[in-house]
């Protein structure tokens, strides 16, 4: 008769310390996303629709950089016409260019 090992138990005592482990974090994990849904469902309303908030917030990002870009046009035109920089213009109107 051929040798067989015998199968290797199927919950050893490392793995199942380790499973309990796992599940004790994934319930961690759980109940720190749970209170973030109720954090952000306090501050947007409830039921608000997430890909709904993201997209209203991209159309109002194009619109400040569009608002944005047509105000650089014109300070260009008018260190043009002053004759002067465009950092001069910024001085001169306490304009910040930190965005």
């Amino acid at each position: 008769m051929a040798y067989r090992p015998s199968p290797p138990p199927i919950f050893s005592i490392p793995a199942i310390m380790h499973a309990r482990t796992s599940v004790k974090k994934q319930e961690e994990r759980i109940a720190a996303l749970q209170a973030q849904i109720e954090q952000l469902e306090k501050r947007f309303g409830p039921g608000e629709d997430p890909n709904k908030l993201v997209n209203d917030h991209i159309k109002l990002l194009h619109r400040y950089n569009e608002a944005k870009d047509a105000t650089q046009i014109i300070i260009g035109k008018l260190a043009s016409f002053k004759q002067t920089t465009i950092r001069q213009i910024h001085e001169d109107y306490d304009l910040r260019d930190d965005d």
